[in-house]
């Protein structure tokens, strides 16, 4: 029996000028609830979301609330004003958690409170709000966009925080890894409707298809205006993922080549292509290295990075806060000189950095005086296009051309300012932290756009799954100096850092260790468990590969949950055992691969 809800609403509306945001929408939360908020920017989010934490009325509707429960919000861009440090922040209101509670998620979070409010960058900010919201204890949390500003380290953090949390929670988020990893239900908020899918995240896209396919089907019964608009939703949203299913192939197969390339053995193999390479580097890096400090208290930050970017590579830097991130983009744009080595840029290389200053685009102007200085036609590029069909490149409303930029919402500013400067003449990309109040379907637009993009591309981002569908080669920074440099996105990274890291704690520290002891004989083949697991290993590995596609195909059925919750808690528990199982088998099967290699 499904338990008794702690927060619903019932025909809940909202108007917005002469006309409704939202109408006659009914939402339940229960308990344990785990819900992603998803729709495009300007649908209504985190409206709905003050909605239901009762920052703001409605307009129609019945709202219903246990008694004595807790709601706390995790606002988007907290209000700091007013508040001498980052502890008066969180200690503020009437509803202020205690403090050494704040202190306890503070230090786990690495935060110091006592830092200055007015001088606190945007990730100290983003964790001191964080620390405030989870110290308070909620029976239902809502959080909007919680993983901005945040570097990976926090986001596992929270991540893991957020496992553990015995009450319910609401999330806006345009990160896909923390989603797909938390939720177990989706409310979609899309044209004014709400639905709710028994799924979490990961069943998300293919459910916003078939919605999208039915509504395609039904609009060929009415007039043209209605097909016109059909066609155009489902051409901009499930054609663009089918388009995008053949970029990840082409970003694989340019992996595959880099990783060539960087490897010892590609190197030998590609000697007789050395000329070639050098034509097409467009910036070549040798033995950088960077400090900043004096008197003794230098602190490097970048030791002998070398590496060859090429015309068309797509570079990803990752690392925690501080590790320098920016510092290596500055080096690598000729905007900061190294301490010894040397960066080459070509001298034809022309780049635009996309920051995402919003702060840039003037609340008073209208659309078409961004895009095209108030004139009905843009260069895109070297190629003249029409406003309105950019705009629809764009996933606008090509009748948003005279509306005002502050009109717009934050996530649909960004979006013009993408519009903006993917206009430009360029063949060198920077794009630091582009992802930040980008809505899902924007994410989709933007891998597009860099998929498709003719140059070179540099990107700076917490975003771990917008990486591994964009970059070829990764560089990953951990603060000591030492770069990464990996082919392949987030992931692959994260794998070579588990591979090093593993042996290291296994180590014991070198005061204690004793000297080492004669190496073994040589062993000239696997024991005959070693060899039988090595020879059945990879056919297991395909059976539970199996076993989760076939339950978790099961545990898509939306009604599932509701008809048959055992069924829907044995399939969760099947699907954790064997992906725990799967991957001891593959960590068991690459360390007999590496002895037979060896």
């Amino acid at each position: 029996m499904a338990a008794a809800p702690i927060l619903s609403w019932e025909e809940l509306g909202l108007q917005q000028g002469s006309g409704w945001l939202f109408r006659d929408l009914d939402l339940h939360i229960a308990p344990r609830d785990r819900l992603a908020l998803i729709g495009r920017n300007g649908a209504g989010k985190t409206t709905l979301l003050r909605l239901i934490g009762g920052e703001i009325e409605a307009d129609k509707g019945k709202r219903s609330i246990q008694p004595g429960t807790k709601i706390v919000m995790l606002e988007q861009d907290p209000f700091f004003t007013g508040h001498d440090t980052l502890m008066d922040f969180a200690l503020s209101g009437k509803d202020a958690p205690p403090r050494h509670e704040v202190e306890s998620i503070a230090g786990q979070l690495g935060i110091d409170m006592s830092r200055k409010a007015a001088s606190a960058s945007g990730g100290e900010r983003r964790r001191a709000a964080l620390a405030r919201a989870l110290a308070s204890e909620p029976d239902l949390l809502l959080l909007d966009e919680p993983t901005n500003h945040l570097d990976l380290a926090a986001i596992d953090w929270l991540e893991d925080w957020l496992g553990r949390y015995r009450g319910a929670f609401v999330v806006i988020s345009h990160d896909r890894t923390f989603l797909e990893r938390l939720t177990k239900a989706t409310l979609w908020l899309d044209r004014g409707s709400l639905r709710r899918k028994e799924i979490g995240f990961g069943g998300y896209e293919a459910w916003m298809e078939q919605v999208y396919a039915e509504e395609a089907r039904a609009a060929e019964k009415l007039d043209a205006k209605l097909k016109i608009e059909a066609h155009w939703l489902e051409r901009g949203v499930t054609a663009r993922r089918k388009r995008n299913q053949g970029r990840l192939e082409k970003l694989w197969e340019m992996r595959a080549q880099r990783a060539a390339m960087l490897s010892p053995q590609g190197a030998a193999k590609m000697k007789l292509a050395v000329d070639d390479v050098k034509t097409k580097s467009v910036i070549v890096a040798d033995k950088v290295c960077k400090s900043f400090g004096a008197n003794g208290q230098e602190r490097t930050i970048i030791k002998d990075f070398t590496l060859r970017i090429q015309r068309g590579d797509r570079i990803g830097l990752v690392g925690a806060n501080g590790s320098g991130k920016t510092t290596l983009l500055k080096l690598l744009t000729g905007e900061l000189a190294p301490d010894s080595g040397s960066v080459t840029l070509a001298k034809t290389l022309h780049g635009v950095m996309i920051d995402q200053q919003r702060s840039l685009l003037s609340p008073e102007k209208r659309v078409r005086d961004v895009l095209a200085e108030g004139g009905d036609w843009i260069d895109v590029r070297g190629v003249r296009k029409h406003i309105q069909g950019y705009l629809k490149d764009f996933l606008f409303d090509p009748g948003l051309v005279d509306a005002k930029v502050g009109t717009l919402s934050g996530g649909e500013r960004s979006r013009l300012l993408l519009a903006r400067e993917f206009a430009r003449k360029s063949n060198l990309l920077v794009l630091d932290e582009p992802t930040n109040d980008l809505d899902l379907e924007t994410l989709d637009l933007l891998q597009e756009v860099i998929a498709d993009y003719d140059g070179t591309v540099l990107i700076v981002s917490h975003d771990r799954d917008f990486l591994d569908r964009t970059v070829t080669v990764t560089l990953g920074l951990d603060g000591t100096g030492k770069v990464d440099v990996i082919a392949g996105g987030y992931a692959d990274w994260e794998k070579q850092r588990q591979k090093r890291v593993a042996p290291i704690k296994a180590a014991k520290p070198a005061s204690e260790a004793a000297p080492p002891p004669p190496p073994p004989p040589a062993k000239t083949k696997l024991s005959y468990k070693d060899q039988r697991d090595y020879d059945l290993l990879p056919g297991r590995i395909e059976e539970l590969l199996a076993a989760i596609a076939r339950d978790e195909a099961a545990l898509s059925d939306p009604a599932l949950y509701t008809s048959n919750p055992d069924r829907f808690a044995a399939l969760t528990k099947a699907i954790e055992k064997a992906r725990a199982e799967k991957d001891a088998a593959e960590e068991r099967w690459l360390e007999l691969a590496e002895q037979v290699e060896g």
